[in-house]
Parts: C-alpha cells; sequence; structure tokens
C-alpha cells in the first residue's frame, strides 16, 4: 500500500509540473496576436489562437491546482522527469496543430506534421508558403524557437523546482551554466534571446522586412529552418544575408555551456573542447568536399559554388535546414555527404539535433585509444581523458556503452524509417536523404515532404522527428516506466479485490 500511495504522489507531482508547462505554452499562443495587431485584415483569424490558447491554459491551470501539493514536498527521479516532458510534449504538440487546422484548413494529420517539425525543430513543411497568411507563419516561427528553447528549460526558468536537474537531464540538457537550476535555465533563456534579437536587427540591416527578419532570425537560432518563402535563404540570392545566417547556424549549434564560455571570455575551455574540435575539422573539410564533388560542376560561376558548397555544409551540419540552392542537379556524392553531415549533427546540449558531434567524437576517440592499446604491455593501463568546457573527465566503459547502445538505436530506426519510405513509393536515394532530414531535425529536402505524400510516409517523418528532438531513451524509458507503473498499481488493486 505504501508504494502505491508513493506512486500516486510522484504522479501528482508529475502532472503538477506538466500543468505549469501547459500553462506557460497556453499564454504563449497568444504571442501571434500581435502581429494581427498590425494586419487589421486578418483578425477574422484571431479565433485560431485564442481558443487552443484558452483551452492549453485552463488545463494546464487546472493541473497545477488541483496537485500543487504534491509538487511542493515530491522529488522526482530523472526518468519522472522524462514522463513530464514527454507529457507536455505531446499534448504541447496536439494544441499547436489547432491553427493549422482552422486556419490553414489542413487535415489533422498535416496540422500535427507541422507542429510537430515546428517544435522539434525540423523545418520539414506540407504547408504552401505562396499561400500562407503571416500569422501562420510567425506561429511556425514562434513554436521553432520555444521548441529550440526546451518546455523544460522555459518552466524552470519560471519557477523553483527541487526536480529541476532531472527534468533538464530527461530533455537532454544535463549540463548547468550555474550551480542552482533556475539560474542556469534562466542564463540558457538569456542567451537564446539574445542571440534572437541579434539576428533579428542583422537580418533587418541586411535588407529583410522586419516580419521576415523576425522569422528568419527566430528559425536560424533555434536551427529550425523555417522560412517565410519557398526559396528559403536563396530568395535573396544575397551573400550579406548568407554571411547573416552563417554565424547564427554556428551559434546555435553550439552547446549553450560552450556559448556561456564564449560570453565570459574563456576562449581557453572552448578551444579544448572536443566537439569544438571536430566542428573546426568537419566545417572546411567537408565544405572543401562538396565544393569539389559537386558545386563546382554543377555551378559554372566560381563565387557561387563556393558560396553553395559553404553554406548547405553548415546547414546539414548544424542540421538548421537553411538552403540556397535545389537538389534537383545534384550528383549522389553530395547528397550522400549532406546525409553523413545530417546524421553527425549539432552539438550536445544545444538546439541541433542527430546523433551529436560529442557521441561522434568520442567513438573516434575510442578507436584511436583501441588502437593505441594494441602496441600497449597487456598490463598497462590506458587513461581516456576528454575535456568537457573546463573540466578533464575520464571516459569509463559505462558511457562508452551508453552512447553506443544510443547510436545502434539511432541507426536501426534510421534504416527502418528509410525502408518504409521506400515502401510508400519513393526512390532509395531520396528516401535515405529525405528520413535522414527528418530524424535528425534538419528540415532539408528532395521534394518527398510535401502535402501530397501518403500518410504512412508523413507518420514516419512524424515519428521520427520527436524520437530525434527528444532522444530515444528518454522516450522508451518514460513509456516502459508509465506502463510498469500502471501495472503496478492496477495490480495492487486486483489483489486487494
Amino acid at each position: 500500500m505504501r508504494e502505491k500511495d508513493a506512486l500516486r504522489l510522484h504522479y501528482a507531482a508529475i502532472l503538477s509540473y506538466t500543468g505549469v508547462i501547459l500553462l506557460i505554452s497556453g499564454l504563449a499562443m497568444l504571442a501571434p496576436l500581435l502581429v494581427l495587431v498590425m494586419d487589421h485584415e486578418g483578425t477574422g483569424y484571431a479565433p485560431g489562437f485564442v481558443l487552443p490558447s484558452l483551452c492549453l491554459t485552463l488545463l494546464g491551470l487546472l493541473l497545477w491546482w488541483l496537485f500543487r501539493s504534491a509538487s511542493r514536498t515530491t522529488t522526482l527521479s530523472t526518468q519522472e522527469g522524462g514522463i513530464i516532458v514527454l507529457l507536455s510534449w505531446l499534448v504541447v504538440i496536439l494544441f499547436s496543430a489547432w491553427p493549422f487546422v482552422s486556419l490553414c484548413g489542413l487535415t489533422f494529420s498535416r496540422a500535427l506534421f507541422e507542429s510537430v517539425s515546428g517544435w522539434t525543430t525540423t523545418g520539414l513543411s506540407v504547408v504552401d508558403l505562396s499561400k500562407t497568411v503571416p500569422v501562420i507563419l510567425f506561429w511556425r516561427s514562434e513554436i521553432q524557437l520555444l521548441g529550440g528553447a526546451g518546455l523544460a528549460i522555459i518552466m524552470m526558468s519560471a519557477i523553483v523546482a527541487p526536480t529541476g536537474t532531472g527534468i533538464s537531464s530527461a530533455e537532454g540538457r544535463s549540463d548547468q551554466l550555474a550551480p542552482h537550476v533556475r539560474q542556469s535555465a534562466r542564463l540558457v533563456l538569456i542567451i537564446y534571446s539574445c542571440y534572437a534579437a541579434i539576428g533579428t536587427l542583422s537580418y533587418w540591416l541586411a535588407g529583410m522586412s522586419p516580419f521576415d527578419a523576425v522569422n528568419h532570425a527566430f528559425a536560424a537560432v533555434s536551427t529550425g529552418g523555417f522560412s517565410t518563402k519557398v526559396s528559403s535563404i536563396g530568395q535573396w540570392d544575397s551573400v550579406v544575408m548568407e554571411a547573416v545566417t552563417l554565424p547564427l547556424m554556428i551559434l546555435g549549434n553550439l552547446s549553450f555551456v560552450t556559448a556561456w564560455f564564449l560570453w565570459r571570455g574563456k576562449i581557453r575551455a572552448v578551444v579544448r573542447n572536443g566537439e569544438v574540435r571536430l566542428l573546426a575539422m568537419l566545417l572546411p573539410l567537408s565544405a572543401a568536399s562538396l565544393f569539389l564533388l559537386t558545386s563546382r560542376t554543377v555551378y559554372p560561376k566560381l563565387a557561387q559554388s563556393i558560396r553553395v558548397a559553404v553554406f548547405e555544409t553548415v546547414s546539414a551540419l548544424t542540421t538548421t535546414g537553411f538552403s540556397i540552392t535545389h537538389y534537383g542537379n545534384w550528383p549522389a556524392s553530395g547528397l550522400f555527404l549532406l546525409v553523413i553531415l545530417m546524421l553527425i549533427g549539432g552539438g550536445t546540449c544545444s538546439t541541433a539535433g542527430g546523433i551529436k558531434q560529442y557521441r561522434i567524437y568520442l567513438l573516434g576517440k575510442v578507436v584511436l585509444w583501441d588502437i593505441k592499446r594494441y602496441f600497449l604491455p597487456r598490463t598497462a593501463i590506458l587513461e581516456r581523458p576528454v575535456w568537457e568546457g573546463n573540466r578533464r573527465i575520464f571516459i569509463d566503459d559505462a558511457k562508452i556503452r551508453q552512447i553506443s547502445v544510443f547510436v545502434f538505436l539511432y541507426l536501426a530506426t534510421w534504416a527502418f524509417g528509410v525502408l518504409l519510405l521506400t515502401i510508400a513509393g519513393f526512390s532509395l536515394a531520396d528516401s535515405l536523404f529525405e528520413f535522414t532530414s527528418a530524424i535528425g531535425t534538419v528540415g532539408l529536402s528532395v521534394g518527398v515532404t510535401s502535402s501530397r505524400m501518403p500518410d504512412s510516409a508523413l507518420w514516419a517523418e512524424i515519428v521520427a522527428m520527436f524520437l530525434g528532438r527528444l532522444e530515444f531513451i528518454v522516450v522508451i524509458t518514460s513509456l516502459l516506466k508509465i506502463g510498469r507503473d500502471i501495472h503496478l498499481m492496477a495490480g495492487k488493486s486486483f489483489l486487494k479485490k
């Protein structure tokens, strides 16, 4: 009986914290109304945001009010923090699809796809941008900005919680900028907001309209990639616009801990970081390879071929998804290189997706360590140190096993998803590119993702984007824990009867 009561108390706290996230998210749904204030012809679109905002806010308020006492006295584990993250993401994504149904006339599956793509900062879209009203364009950009920050970070910046560390770890942000969880979350939001403000100002000075500047800044710093234009950044065909976008994508790719060291001028800690070293090696090598294998032959002008090689490389590796070209005339070698970069992905504890550069860096170090061990005496003890920020840590077998399991699950899901797209009728090359973009939350597309794609392929990408953003272990362990706890409580009740 005590175990059952403890579970009830913990799930009451889970629902209370989930309520806080829903409450904040519901209020955030009112932000697009600012666009309607400036666009008097679009005032009829207001109910499409007011109604879901009201429902989500009331639901969040109700959950928080009913179970608030449990949240004050209960400390949750990382697994239970994962349940909060999973529940809140699912509910918020569902309500965020409402405007796409009521204002764009999308079916539920396509509206949900657009919502998932936004919150997971993917950028794949089934919306016809040429016919989309400004308020929907802003809503897409806003949910990417909020999704990049993370619902857990948003919640922890608003409340003081004894379970903050567990919740942030569940959303893939285990590193903290400050000893106190709430202070760390607020620092993340300050850095993130400054990125967005600087990006907006830079785009405006570069020649974008204020509306386009805001939308593209939100999409760039969140490594989301939603654009207000069908041709993305390529619409402007401007070196200046690309020069503004490149650093924003790289900043969004960096871990917030690395960004914090940059802000404080601790360059040595940044340079020693394994992720930063891998990024510094991959970007020039990949851009040079893409130039030699693809853009040099596809684009006759040298300046354009260099611009394409650099921009598309950064966009793919940072999983942003902006583009300045189309891939219809690209050779297979160039597309394959982008697939590899999208699989690698961005920095850990950043807004980017993919396997993550830190995991790739560690796996590379493991290979080097094993080769080194081969030449050492059998009794020799081999240290395995790496730098994380300003800390020198030693990698044990458990850490290597954890990374290996994640990479295996990631690649197995990736292979299965590619198979599903081929079954839906797409070519192997297109399926490889498009599903890599979906699971890596990138947003680059060869044309597979559209309003005409079959529902089976659509749902395969929805699941891929969700798993890619929250990471597999969190979703799997959270679902298993919920099932086990329900079975435990039901079993206790049955035995009592």
